[in-house]
């Protein structure tokens, strides 16, 4: 074992888990922070237009594209955690090399399609005319260093897959700390504004990326990365392709849904959208954590699974199920009682703030009802079981909020009516897994016996 990996096969499940999530969401947080204080750099001092341009629907098709692939690399992560559980560390290596070489092509091509669409994108989500030009400056010099981007993620989810959740934790805390010196020096020094903000992003992930993958190239036996060796194992990467476009996919379908809510909002105005872009950045609080776990059982269940330990696959969805509610519940209650100072970090303008809390109001009460939909997903996707997730997840969730959206808000007009659509599918798509879940775990161990 590498130092840093923790032998999460064996021990307490729930202070394995907690060896093994704390990492993950710190790691998360300062990758939000560094996101966060684009906009609350952007939203201060250059106004709230340029927070509408970057956290609107630029931000959204950010999410798209890094989402996608962050579903793809779970693929990698979910073959290398199994291969690693059952220490096969031959496989391992081909898994690495082969993740190395789809992310880099991957790159290219978006980075491609992402620069020269990006204005179409843009008007088909009827982003307003004042925001069209600090949107595209934004996207296009993200689009640019897309290349780090995904080289941080794959390097990423291998380290964690093999139990080491601290390296990853401990670049993004460099690449935070340099990147919100970078955005002082480009926005507030050299006043470049949204630019200076997407540059500054482009070059802390370079350099995320440069630490993630010396970590490999310098790392001992299974995790070893070589430069000359990255190429396409077939094998592997039909594995990795065959776990990671549901997943992929089920990101995408959540960014096209929230896309396409971000569109409607975008008809009540730059208000609304930058009251949308301060709560959004809150919001990813949670979502932060409840990714986090997600991580932390698709890991720990796909190497106990691959080690064969079926009984305690089964216990530690049950005790990571019962973390998140617990946190859940905590964040939800933050939210609520401090909604007004903590929206006030972004935006100081009294009609945002109002539409802001109404937001908060609305959702925050409800996080707790999603805890099946992640955990479940996640460790079903750590048994290989992602076909049946993913058509639970496209329907219940993404699916059925742009149905909403297309027949609810011509009935009642008003931001709260596209609000309320977020807990409804939340709630549908949780007593969907736990139903799935209840049947597929019946047999559990006995296929593989």
């Amino acid at each position: 074992m590498q130092p840093g990996q923790d032998q999460i096969t064996e021990g307490v499940i729930w202070k394995q888990l907690l060896i093994f999530f704390f990492p993950i969401i710190l790691g998360t947080f300062f990758q939000q922070l560094y996101n966060t204080v684009d906009t609350v750099i952007v939203g201060r001092f250059v106004g709230k237009e340029a927070l509408a341009s970057v956290g609107g629907s630029a931000g959204q098709l950010v999410n798209l594209v890094v989402g996608f692939f962050t579903g793809l690399t779970s693929g990698a992560a979910v073959v290398v955690s199994q291969f690693w559980g059952a220490k096969d560390m031959k496989n391992v290596r081909a898994g690495i090399h082969t993740a190395y070489a789809f992310s880099i092509a991957a790159s290219f091509l978006i980075m491609i399609l992402g620069i020269l669409l990006a204005p179409v994108f843009l008007r088909w989500m009827d982003t307003p005319g004042e925001l069209m030009r600090g949107s595209l400056v934004y996207l296009r010099i993200y689009y640019s260093g897309i290349l780090f981007v995904f080289i941080f993620n794959t390097g990423s989810s291998i380290l964690r897959a093999a139990g080491d959740p601290r390296r990853p934790l401990y670049y993004l805390i460099v690449c935070c700390v340099l990147n919100i010196v970078l955005d002082i020096f480009f926005v507030l020094i050299c006043g470049l504004g949204i630019a200076g903000v997407s540059i500054a992003t482009v070059l802390s992930q370079a350099v995320s990326a440069f630490l993630v993958t010396r970590a490999l190239t310098h790392a001992d036996g299974g995790l070893h990365l070589q430069l000359r060796n990255i190429g396409f194992s077939k094998g592997i990467l039909k594995s990795q392709l065959y776990i990671g476009i549901p997943t992929g996919l089920q990101s995408t379908m959540y960014s096209i849904s929230n896309i396409i809510i971000q569109a409607a909002i975008n008809r009540f105005g730059t208000d609304a959208m930058a009251a949308w872009a301060a709560f959004w950045k809150l919001d990813a609080i949670f979502w932060m954590i409840s990714s986090a776990f997600g991580i932390a059982i698709t890991t720990f269940v796909g190497q106990n699974y691959g080690a064969l330990k079926y009984q305690r696959v089964k216990k530690s969805v049950w005790v990571c199920a019962g973390m998140q509610t617990a946190t859940a519940i905590f964040v939800s209650a933050i939210m609520i009682v401090f909604c007004r100072p903590l929206l006030g970090i972004f935006t100081t303008d009294t009609h945002v703030l109002k539409i802001g809390s109404m937001m908060v109001m609305i959702l925050a009460p409800f996080y707790v009802i999603f805890t099946p939909t992640e955990i479940f997903s996640g460790a079903l996707r750590g048994i290989g079981n992602v076909m049946i997730p993913t058509i639970i997840t496209i329907c219940g969730v993404c699916l059925l909020r742009i149905a909403w959206v297309v027949i609810a808000l011509p009935i009642r007009h008003g931001l709260s009516t596209i609000m309320v659509g977020y807990p409804v599918t939340w709630m549908l798509s949780s007593v969907a897994f736990i139903i799935y879940y209840a049947c597929r775990m019946r047999g559990f161990g006995k296929d593989r016996s």
